[in-house]
């Protein structure tokens, strides 16, 4: 088992670190069951946009509005909404519990309570209930593992899910319905308190700072989609959308370290606004702002000040824009809302500039005595000294040991010999994992495959993959330093090597090294 070679935190740090994994293995569950069904909100907001009464185009027949032939049109955006979505989520959340099995499990305990909601939109529900029905009928499925006469498998197994199924889809329909419903309409209370008292852009100092630790899942998956789902139905578009997905903080920031940054943090910024803000990848920015904690405060200004644009001009979203590019926001954007949300991303992106820039200006001195300043808490003494980084590196790379000091480092990491004598595994299977291993995660392990297809190294591959789904077969994994430690939860037997700069981490480098002459 490998170890990372950053020094142990004090307990009390520990316990803050424990919490936030904690939270962020949370909102990852929360995020690989709602991720892998964006596709489904995509299509709902553009048949929403087009043709509901209000939309580009109106439709009856497809946007649920008027009669055909004397009867009312259903159309396709409620039923979308009330029942496909729930249930492909409760379907996925129920496979990450227990496979096909669990997931059928799970979404007949979820269609209980999508239909005794009668009409509530059961989002939150479904992804309490897909689990949670799969998680039983893998307990149940225990019970009798290995005692099954044969011939008789197939016999108990599906009576056993069909009869648990049943009781679950009554539970779900009598007892969890009205609870749930309950939860959503306090939920929507409280929003729409926050909004008619104008509060709603207080939301940034909590969602801002969570973005950049990796906790925003639990809050934009598990309560703002529920509720901008409700606020589509009802008005046609929501703000809720856009109060995690607005890109105009994250450009702000990394426009001020374009302008006034220093070392490798204003070299990589112009490369990064491309990635974050055309690409949605918002990741790419987290460094820069973890690098200097008081840029915090830029980015909430910058978020609350796009929420109160959209507040003003009462705009928002027909769907979430997943992922965060300013071309998913766009395409998203209501009819009647493209002049609030452009206001929204480009003041938003303003505040956050002038207030980074300020920052960085105080600082600036200081920064470049420091020979360029950190990149990240982690590459803090080497990232200059010949791309070099210590404190990011893990035992795959360093050793078993913190170094003495950095010529020990240094010595540790110029050859292929320690990594070779920390782990007797061949690396053959090269993980980059992020929250929802799908925007960094991928852009991260394409620019590493690169590497290693110019090195021409084979044997090798390289993959991206959510965290949740680290199984164990991975002989190295790379992650975002603030997601090792769940990582390291995952496959503790693996290597792990923690980046800083998803782009042009030193660490690619040092890993192709590795892979080279292993």
């Amino acid at each position: 088992m490998t170890t990372s070679s950053v020094a142990a935190p004090d307990a009390p740090a520990k316990s803050r670190g424990g919490a936030r994994v904690a939270v962020q293995k949370f909102g990852t569950f929360l995020s690989g069951m709602v991720m892998p069904n964006i596709a489904i909100f995509i299509a709902w907001g553009l048949i929403t946009a087009f043709f509901i009464e209000t939309g580009w185009t109106p439709v009856g027949v497809l946007g649920g509005f008027g009669e055909t032939d004397g009867v009312a049109n259903i159309g396709l955006v409620g039923p979308i909404l009330t029942y496909l979505i729930p249930l492909a989520i409760a379907f996925q959340g129920g496979r990450m519990i227990y496979d096909t099995r669990g997931a059928v499990v799970g979404s007949i305990m979820a269609m209980g309570v999508i239909i005794g909601a009668n009409g509530t939109i059961m989002i939150l529900g479904a992804m309490i209930c897909g689990p949670l029905g799969a998680w039983l009928i893998k307990q149940i499925d225990k019970i009798w593992d290995g005692k099954i006469k044969p011939g008789f498998e197939m016999l108990v197994n599906n009576y056993a899910a069909g009869i648990l199924g049943f009781v679950l889809a009554l539970v779900g329909f009598f007892w969890l319905a009205p609870l749930f419903k309950l939860i959503a309409e306090g939920l929507g209370a409280a929003v729409k308190f926050l909004v008619d008292s104008s509060l709603l852009p207080l939301a940034s100092v909590i969602i801002e700072p969570a973005k950049v630790f990796f906790l925003n899942n639990a809050i934009n998956h598990g309560v703002l989609d529920q509720l901008g789902a409700q606020q589509v139905q009802e008005s046609g578009k929501s703000i809720l959308f856009l109060l995690e997905a607005n890109p105009g903080p994250g450009l702000g920031i990394l426009l001020a370290f374009t302008f006034f940054g220093v070392g490798i943090a204003r070299s990589t910024a112009p490369g990064a606004i491309l990635i974050q803000f055309f690409g949605g990848i918002h990741e790419i920015y987290f460094p820069y702002v973890l690098q200097k904690p008081v840029l915090f405060l830029a980015v909430i200004l910058g978020g609350a000040t796009g929420v109160a644009t959209n507040v003003a001009f009462q705009s928002g979203l027909v769907a979430p824009a997943s992922p965060g590019s300013i071309i998913a926001v766009l395409t998203a954007t209501a009819k009647d809302s493209y002049v609030g949300v452009i206001l929204s991303v480009v003041l938003s992106a303003a505040v956050s500039f002038a207030v980074a820039s300020f920052f960085l200006l105080a600082s600036r001195k200081r920064d470049l005595a420091n020979n360029g300043g950190d990149m990240s808490a982690a590459m803090a003494k080497l990232q200059a000294n010949k791309g070099r980084d210590v404190n990011a590196a893990t035992s795959g790379l360093l050793g078993n040991n913190s170094p003495a000091n950095e010529e020990e480092a240094e010595a540790s990491l110029g050859g292929v010999g320690s990594a070779s004598t920390a782990t007797a595994t061949r690396v053959e299977s090269v993980v980059f994992a992020c929250d929802a291993g799908m925007g960094s995660s991928a852009m991260g392990a394409s620019v590493l495959r690169n590497k290693v297809k110019k090195a021409g190294i084979e044997g090798v591959t390289v993959v991206n993959k959510a965290i949740a789904n680290l199984d164990g077969t991975e002989d190295l994994i790379i992650t975002q330093e603030e997601l090792t430690d769940r990582a390291k939860q995952k496959n503790p037997n693996a290597q792990h090597v923690s980046v800083g700069n998803f782009m042009n981490a030193p660490q690619y480098d040092q890993v192709v090294d590795q892979l080279k002459n292993q």
